[in-house]
């Protein structure tokens, strides 16, 4: 319960709010010892300036990756707990936790009422798993974008805007940024007679080399393909420990910004304060807001030092505590 001197301290802070929604300080301010009213204030103060961000908040389904897999929480139940436990509407699917129903019209159909039925709009899907867009081998590409097609297909059956794909392949930067001009302009192709977007994230390898992705991107050179800007997966070379070699993360971030219909708000650990140790959330927002991005920022909790849902919501928090001093 937020005592009354603690409320006055944030009052300065929420006045702003309290205007928008009609609540005026002084009326707090004659109610002797009204605790649950303070409170109820406050929650409404702070509802108004999160209204306010520049951005708006959605669940990347990989955050609770560790329940889907072991069979704490099921596919079809994810909208539902999006909402219901995290208050977000918006929500991005991984294929991997339905990859044999992408041509199922009935599960389809039920992951859609289910996302209409709890007001949550469906925004797009991760596809992994189906070959190598930047494969240097004609063949292998050609499957690997024909491989995707019935993700597309699915994407417009949810409502989705987009699916997010990996330029992958094997070889030289050069060689593959030749292939991946080339599998993600066909993709895109089809994506545009479907009007679903293919959008590339910084997952590993070239594709977390921003100068070298946002060069495919020119390269490629259509409005239905574009980049998933990710605020931590700027990994060029691994190594037995782990990263051996990582871009520049916030210089990666200005490089993808301009061709972004997505972004991934990344995070793994938080100090005392609830920052992201990792990376600089007040940077990160700063350069989203300043390429003119006011889409959607998707949660993306992959740490493991508290549970997937404590990790959500301190995301969600620092989104909205961030967003809010840059709104």
């Amino acid at each position: 319960m937020t005592n009354r001197r603690d409320f006055l301290k944030k009052a300065g802070k929420y006045s702003a709010a309290y205007g928008a929604i009609g609540i005026t300080p002084s009326l707090f301010y004659g109610c002797s010892g009204a605790a649950k009213k303070e409170e109820a204030a406050e929650q409404q103060a702070e509802e108004a300036v999160v209204k306010e961000l520049f951005f708006k908040i959605s669940l990347a389904q990989w955050s609770l990756h560790r329940a889907l897999k072991g069979g704490q929480l099921d596919n079809l139940d994810f909208v539902a707990k999006a909402k219901n436990d995290f208050g977000i509407s918006a929500v991005e699917y991984v294929n991997q936790f339905f990859g044999d129903k992408a041509k199922d019209e009935a599960y389809l159909q039920e992951m859609k009422k289910r996302a209409d039925d709890h007001g949550v709009s469906n925004l797009l899907i991760m596809i992994d798993g189906e070959g190598n867009l930047g494969g240097t081998s004609d063949k292998e590409r050609t499957q690997a974008v024909e491989n995707h097609y019935k993700w597309i297909e699915a994407a417009k059956f949810l409502g989705c805007h987009s699916i997010r794909v990996n330029a992958a392949g094997r070889g030289t930067a050069e060689d593959v940024k030749l292939a991946a001009i080339d599998g993600l302009g066909k993709l895109s192709e089809f994506g545009a007679q479907h009007e679903i977007n293919v959008i590339v994230e910084n997952h590993g390898g070239y594709s977390s080399d921003g100068s070298w992705l946002s060069d495919v991107m020119k390269q490629v050179n259509n409005p239905r393909c574009g980049t998933l800007p990710d605020f931590g997966n700027f990994c060029v070379k691994y190594g037995d420990g782990g990263c051996a070699e990582e871009y520049d993360r916030y210089k990666g971030m200005e490089e993808l910004m301009p061709f972004a219909k997505g972004v991934s708000a990344k995070s793994h650990d938080f100090d005392d304060a609830g920052n992201e140790i990792h990376s600089d959330y007040s940077r990160m927002l700063k350069i989203v807001k300043d390429a003119g991005y006011r889409g959607y920022i998707g949660i993306e909790y992959e740490g493991g030092k508290i549970g997937e849902e404590e990790g959500i919501m301190a995301t969600k928090k620092l989104l909205e505590k961030v967003g809010a001093t840059l709104s």
